[in-house]
C-alpha cells in the first residue's frame, strides 16, 4: 500500500482545511467531551467545574501549539529555523514535538493554578497543580491518537525500512524520500500512545492511590511506549541516531520516565 493522501480534507471557498489541523480539533474536542463526562460523574468529589474546563481548554490549546512548535524548532531542527525563522509559524506543514507540547501544557496548567487559587479548594499551589494534572492526564491519549493519525495522513514521521516478507502490513511513504517499504510507525504510536495509554490511565485514575499518582503513571508509560515505538520510526534525517544509537525521541523520553518514577515515589510517600 502506498500512503499518499491529499493533505487537504476540503475547501471552505478559497481556504484549504487540512487533515492535520482537523486532527488537532478532534483531539481538543475529545479532551473537552471526556472532561465534561468526568466532571459530571464525580461532581461530589471534584471541585473543578464545567466553566473551569472551558477556560482550561484555552490554556491547553495555547500550551500545546506554542510548546509543541517551539519544542520541534529547538529540539529537532534549530539550525534550519535559525535561517528560516518565518517558517516557525507554518504549523500546517507539520513539525510538532510532543515533549515540547508537554512542557507547554505543564506551563499552561501552572499558570491556570496561579489564576485559580480556589481550585480543588486547595490553598497549596503544589496540591492544586498535581490535582489538576491528575485530572488532565487521562484526557490526553485520544488527542495523541488523533495527532498520530494526522502524521500518517501527512505521510510524515514514517517508519524504518523493512520488507513485505518481514512485515506484511509494510507501506510505501513517497514523502519519505524513497519508495522502500516501511513500518507504519505512526499507526504503532497511535495505538500505543492513544489506545494503550488511555486504558492504563483509566485504570490508574480509578485507583487514585495518592496525589500525583495518575500523572506519574502518564509520564512513565508514555515514556516507555514512546521509547519502544521509536525503534520502528525512521530518525529525522537532519539528526539521525545519537548517543547509544538512540533517536532524539528516545533520549527525550528517558527524563520523562525518570521524572515519572520520582513522582510516583513522591505520591506513595505522601499517601
Amino acid at each position: 500500500m502506498e500512503v499518499n493522501f491529499d493533505p487537504v480534507a476540503f475547501w471552505l471557498g478559497p481556504v484549504p482545511v487540512r487533515w492535520y489541523g482537523l486532527m488537532y480539533i478532534f483531539g481538543f474536542l475529545s479532551f473537552l467531551t471526556l472532561g465534561r463526562k468526568k466532571i459530571r460523574k464525580s461532581m461530589e468529589k471534584n471541585s473543578i467545574t464545567l466553566t473551569d474546563l472551558d477556560d482550561l481548554i484555552l490554556f491547553g490549546v495555547i500550551g500545546v501549539l506554542v510548546g509543541g512548535r517551539l519544542g520541534y524548532v529547538f529540539f529537532y531542527n534549530p539550525t534550519y529555523y535559525s535561517h528560516h525563522p518565518i517558517e516557525i509559524f507554518s504549523v500546517w506543514q507539520g513539525g510538532m514535538s510532543f515533549h515540547g507540547g508537554l512542557l507547554g501544557v505543564i506551563s499552561a496548567l501552572a499558570l491556570f493554578c496561579i489564576f485559580r487559587k480556589n481550585l480543588f479548594f486547595e490553598n497549596s499551589f503544589i496540591r492544586r497543580f498535581f490535582s489538576l494534572t491528575d485530572f488532565v492526564a487521562p484526557l490526553v491519549p485520544p488527542g495523541l491518537f488523533f495527532g498520530r493519525i494526522g502524521n500518517f495522513i501527512n505521510g510524515e514521521l514514517a517508519g524504518r525500512i523493512t520488507s513485505l516478507d518481514e512485515v506484511p502490513w509494510a507501506m510505501v511513504f513517497p514523502d519519505s524520500g524513497t519508495l522502500d517499504f516501511r513500518h507504519p510507525s505512526q499507526l504503532y504510536q497511535a495505538f500505543g500512545e492513544g489506545i494503550v495509554l488511555f486504558v492504563v490511565l483509566y485504570a490508574a485514575d480509578k485507583q487514585r492511590k495518592g496525589l500525583g499518582f495518575t500523572s506519574a503513571i502518564f509520564l512513565i508509560f508514555y515514556g516507555i511506549i514512546r521509547f519502544i515505538t521509536e525503534f520502528f520510526r525512521e530518525p529525522d534525517p537532519f539528526i539521525g541516531l545519537l548517543i547509544f544509537n538512540f533517536s532524539m525521541g528516545q533520549l527525550l523520553s528517558i527524563p520523562l520516565i525518570c521524572l515519572g518514577i520520582f513522582l510516583l515515589a513522591f505520591s506513595m510517600i505522601r499517601k
